[in-house]
């Protein structure tokens, strides 16, 4: 069952890729992949078919599972970290401004966000 889900995440992946490349995207395809995942179950949730309900329960079963070795996912970049040390301590600055400017701005805008969500739900 969880078959199904991953063979439609990685499908979705692939589809990122190529949309990545053929309009030459400054976004990674697998992040293409996944906004084209997230609009088709935005539009697919209102639908009562038998089959994408299956489906949309084989995706989350899948990512689900996935999920739970999430932490796993992180050792070949602490690898690549090292392996590139010399690199960073070249442009340390550089480095440390966009870590601090990326996560100030994400700070924000999950607070705007929030604000946002939160307020609709008070109405």
């Amino acid at each position: 069952f969880m078959l199904k889900g991953i063979f439609i995440i990685f499908f979705f992946q692939l589809i990122g890729e190529v949309v990545q490349q053929y309009f030459v995207l400054l976004i990674p395809g697998p992040v293409v992949g996944l906004i084209l995942l997230l609009m088709t179950l935005i539009c697919t949730q209102g639908l009562t078919s038998p089959a994408i309900g299956t489906l949309t329960k084989s995706i989350f079963q899948s990512a689900d599972g996935i999920l739970r070795y999430l932490s796993l996912l992180f050792i070949p970049i602490g690898v690549g970290v090292i392996m590139h040390l010399q690199y960073l301590e070249n442009n340390i600055l550089s480095v440390m401004a966009i870590i601090l400017i990326g996560t100030v701005t994400s700070l924000g805008l999950t607070a705007v966000l929030f604000e946002r969500l939160t307020k609709n739900n008070d109405d």
